[in-house]
């Protein structure tokens, strides 16, 4: 039986991913001695060195700090992500140290808490991170694990106490079936991770097996083949949101919830998706007894996630967006806002694919979101944990593509491409590492504006 109590210190194999930096951060936080291994140094590595947190970049069995050699009193959490022949992490198993992947920790640390678990394919983080926000400002003392940097803390977790816990359920690899939740709500059930799940049926089993865990409250979008109360938009749902309307680039509406109505909320995201995120968040706070009045006034100051639909430029000829997007659902919701907001104006795609396989796929639906665009800038794909596989190329899927203006670029040669068109509305999407070209655009792009 694990005890958090004894242990002093947490080794990390993989501390700069996202959901990875938030516990190495809480158990900073908590005390407690970290450090940690990560391939590449990021604006994540660095904010826990800022911490006090130390981070290597190569995979030494010599870098691991002595103290952390220690298997009686150290913990080593792990993700996923990281390779099989892994040195790190293979002294590790070896030595037959505690080793727990990134799931099992968060099930330790909530399972004694009153647990809130947003899962779902798409618009989790976005719901937990609204979720999060509303707790914070109804002093409602929760600590919250995040998948994505909030703009109103700076950070991917919200420190508060040990009572109640939030969190993003992740069904990769179904590591969602190791928490134990009170309220969970389910937003999505597409077809993602078929590399994991081999096909959607194994998917939907998994979450129909993630919503029998759930002890108190199971929230769903309207629509899902699964039990619960639902939420939804204009569908007589439990939570729904009515008579939406757009007022100077923000979104009003109301809710009905089965006990009672709210008129006029503000949410200052794009995107009807948004409007169901936020339903869904406030209905798990309300299910927990939370009032409305105080949810709304939460959504009125929700700033929103780093990457998630983020303005960089936002000025009446220029408009830089910036978005993670990574799946044809996604790419066709960043189309929708955009045209949604910006009916008349022309609009720049840049896109960057993440995995092999998922380009592979989800091939045919990538080339019909992307033919949305009015332009098109594809990049080389972001491999991730993969290895190539033969014929999947970036330039395989622009030759699907139905646009005549399309092209490839590399990194180095994607601002003056972009230069060159005149696209007042350009969108960079991509999971890899184009969120760290996006400054470089902005910034080039302000001085020529």
């Amino acid at each position: 039986m694990l005890n958090l109590e004894n242990i002093h210190n947490i080794y990390f194999v993989g501390i700069g991913g996202i959901g990875m930096s938030a516990i190495a951060n809480y158990f900073k936080s908590n005390g407690k001695n970290v450090a940690g291994y990560d391939k590449v140094s990021t604006e994540i590595t660095k904010s826990l060195e800022e911490i006090g947190i130390s981070v290597h970049f190569e995979d030494s069995i010599d870098l691991i700090p002595k103290e952390f050699r220690n298997k009686e009193n150290t913990l080593i959490i792990y993700t996923p992500a990281i390779p099989k022949n892994h040195a790190e992490l293979n002294y590790f198993l070896e030595n037959k140290f505690n080793v727990l992947k990134r799931s099992e920790i968060l099930g330790e640390i909530t399972k004694n808490s009153f647990c809130l678990a947003v899962a779902g394919t798409h618009g989790k983080t976005t719901t937990s991170t609204i979720l999060g926000h509303i707790f914070k400002e109804a002093d409602l003392n929760a600590t919250s694990f995040l998948g994505g940097i909030s703009e109103n803390y700076n950070s991917n977790l919200i420190l508060g106490g040990n009572e109640i816990s939030i969190v993003e359920a992740d069904e990769f690899d179904r590591s969602f079936l190791k928490l134990a939740p009170n309220i969970a709500c389910i937003t999505s059930m597409d077809a993602d991770h078929l590399d994991i799940y081999g096909d959607h049926s194994e998917l939907q089993k998994s979450f129909k097996e993630f919503a029998n865990k759930v002890s108190n409250t199971l929230i769903i979008r309207k629509g899902l083949p699964i039990k619960g109360k639902t939420y939804g938009l204009n569908e007589n749902a439990d939570f729904d949101a009515k008579n939406l309307r757009i007022e100077e680039g923000t979104y009003i509406f109301d809710v009905q919830t089965p006990t009672e109505i709210i008129q006029n909320i503000k949410i200052n995201l794009p995107g009807k998706h948004n409007v169901l995120n936020a339903v869904a968040a406030l209905a798990m706070a309300n299910s927990y007894g939370v009032s409305l009045q105080v949810i709304a006034r939460a959504l009125l100051s929700f700033k929103g996630i780093k990457r998630r639909f983020s303005y960089k430029i936002k000025a009446d000829n220029l408009v830089l967006i910036d978005d993670y997007a990574h799946h044809p659902t996604e790419i066709n919701a960043i189309v929708d806002s955009v045209k949604e907001m910006y009916p008349s104006k022309k609009v720049l795609g840049i896109f960057q694919p993440h995995l092999f396989s998922r380009t592979r796929d989800f091939i045919d639906d990538f080339a019909t979101s992307l033919s949305r665009f009015d332009e098109l800038i594809l990049l080389d794909i972001y491999p991730a944990r993969e290895l190539p596989i033969e014929g999947v190329t970036s330039g395989w899927l622009l030759r699907k593509i139905s646009l005549e203006k399309k092209q490839i670029s590399s990194k180095q040669n994607l601002i003056p491409a972009i230069l060159k068109s005149d696209a007042q509305i350009i969108v960079m999407i991509g999971a890899g590492d184009i969120g760290e070209l996006v400054d470089k655009v902005k910034n080039k792009l302000s001085v020529e504006n």
